[in-house]
């Protein structure tokens, strides 16, 4: 019995610790499996950078260092990247370089040089949830330059130059909560009543109290979106210095409608202005033009306003063209005979001669005691009278022909 007694608490004494070793053999080895994991990662993608490694996120700090490139020799199971004061524009390498990080989270570049933001600037960031992009020198964002960012809760684009920004350009973020555009050179943002955010930061922009900032205005006090900073968020009556609160500021609908009747009216007069001035010269040049390219294009059909007009011109420069040639046709034509004589040949004055011989051979024979010469009775049969033979004296007639004659 001592025996078995002894044996039991032997055995029990032996097995009870037998559980923690078992689970200590396990922890031991799932550390290994993350160390040879981690060791193997580093070995095939080296790193420089400082990187904080945890179980579930990277977070790799890389402000301060002066890069103007995103560096390449990250992580690319990366979570988190910081990117502030440093000289990085955000080239097309970096923009590579940032596709290739599918599971970043946040990305700060803050305090940069970036100043534009084009389209697709961070399209394969599908996880994306922070994007900061605050003090840097921004002046153009292009529609689609978030297009992809469908998890995107948190946007800053605040301390930047941007003077115009279009609603669709946040048409694609359909994860956002909070956008910050404050100190910029916004005058207005025309924004759609379906936008939905739960905060919106305006202030330090030059907001104009006008019809442009309608849109903007009826947003923010029918939607349930909180903005901060409001007390500071103020904008100008037009040609003075007189501040109101934008969210309270008085701009009524129907005088806007009015002044953008109106608008279109002047601008409906002017365009017709330009298109009748255009469609003029069109109707007096080709149908067809050539482009830069070397290709034909079509130029637009007239109306019939145009057509009779055109028909008009027509007839009255054809019938004018014909009244001028037949005044000048009788000068021309007495023009053109004035030189219709020809040359005489040499053949001409031999041919003369003989007939003048033969007309002196058929004259009656005379006494040879009136001694008069043949020549003055030659001139006494035959009196000169002045008959017309057909020729227009011409006095173009060269001297020297005349002399010889």
């Amino acid at each position: 019995l001592h025996h078995i007694i002894s044996g039991e608490c032997i055995e029990k004494s032996t097995h009870v610790p037998m559980l923690p070793l078992r689970s200590n053999r396990k922890a031991v080895n799932m550390k290994l499996s993350w160390l040879v994991i981690w060791a193997g990662t580093l070995f095939f993608n080296p790193v420089t950078a400082d990187c904080n490694i945890t179980y579930q996120t990277v977070t790799c700090e890389e402000s301060g260092k002066n890069l103007s490139n995103i560096p390449s020799n990250l992580f690319q199971n990366i979570t988190k990247l910081n990117l502030k004061n440093n000289t990085i524009t955000l080239k097309d390498s970096d923009k590579e370089i940032l596709q290739s990080f599918i599971n970043l989270t946040e990305l700060y570049l803050n305090e940069n040089r970036i100043t534009v933001l084009h389209n697709n600037s961070f399209c394969n960031l599908t996880k994306l949830v922070i994007l900061d992009i605050s003090n840097n020198y921004i002046s153009t964002v292009h529609k689609a330059a978030f297009a992809g960012l469908n998890q995107l809760s948190v946007l800053n684009l605040s301390y930047n130059s941007i003077t115009q920004l279009d609603s669709d350009v946040f048409s694609s973020l359909k994860s956002l909560t909070v956008l910050n555009l404050q100190y910029n050179f916004l005058k207005y943002f025309h924004i759609k009543p379906s936008f939905k955010l739960i905060k919106i930061v305006l202030a330090g922009n030059p907001w104009t109290c006008s019809c442009d900032l309608l849109d903007l205005h009826i947003w923010l006090t029918t939607s349930n979106v909180t903005m901060g900073n409001e007390n500071t968020t103020t904008c100008t009556l037009p040609n003075t210095e007189e501040k109101f609160s934008i969210k309270t500021v008085a701009i009524q609908p129907d005088d806007c409608k009015i002044e953008k009747a109106s608008l279109e009216n002047t601008v409906t007069s002017t365009s017709a202005i330009k298109l009748q001035s255009s469609a003029l010269l069109t109707a007096l040049t080709p149908n067809n033009i050539t482009g830069n390219n070397g290709t034909r294009t079509e130029l637009p059909l007239l109306g019939k306003s145009w057509t009779f007009l055109a028909g008009v011109l027509g007839f009255v420069l054809s019938t004018t063209l014909l009244i001028f040639t037949a005044i000048k046709c009788p000068t021309w034509y007495h023009y053109l005979i004035s030189y219709s004589h020809r040359r005489l040949k040499e053949d001409d004055s031999e041919m003369f001669e003989q007939e003048f011989s033969a007309d002196m051979s058929s004259l009656p024979t005379v006494s040879d005691t009136n001694n008069e010469d043949p020549i003055e009775v030659f001139g006494k049969i035959h009196t000169f009278v002045p008959v017309e033979d057909g020729f227009i004296e011409d006095k173009y007639i060269d001297s020297y022909v005349t002399e010889e004659n």
